[in-house]
């Protein structure tokens, strides 16, 4: 059974404290979690307000299902985020 991991690097230059960094990222989780079915968690820079690594993963039973799954999750990111998504990565576990 395939397993996605998809990682997004973001830089929120916006952000002036860790309230609004996790304002910003509460919100991208929630509306990515309703539209999608799909685990996602910051993983790194936790205490960096304006930086953060969020991953994403999803499962099925083909890989290009997975693929396919988290293309979508990465252009909803990308509609919602927009300059701040800088990086990310696809990785099948």
């Amino acid at each position: 059974m395939p397993v996605g991991l998809l990682t997004l690097e973001l830089h929120i230059a916006d952000a002036r404290s860790l309230k609004d960094k996790r304002q910003i990222l509460r919100s991208l989780k929630d509306r990515l979690r309703r539209k999608f079915n799909i685990a996602i968690a910051e993983l790194d820079f936790h205490d960096v307000w304006q930086s953060s690594t969020v991953g994403i993963v999803t499962l099925s039973n083909a890989e290009q299902h997975v693929e396919e799954s988290l293309q979508h999750v990465l252009a909803e990111a990308h509609r919602i985020l927009g300059p701040v998504l800088i990086d990310h990565s696809v990785d099948f576990l």
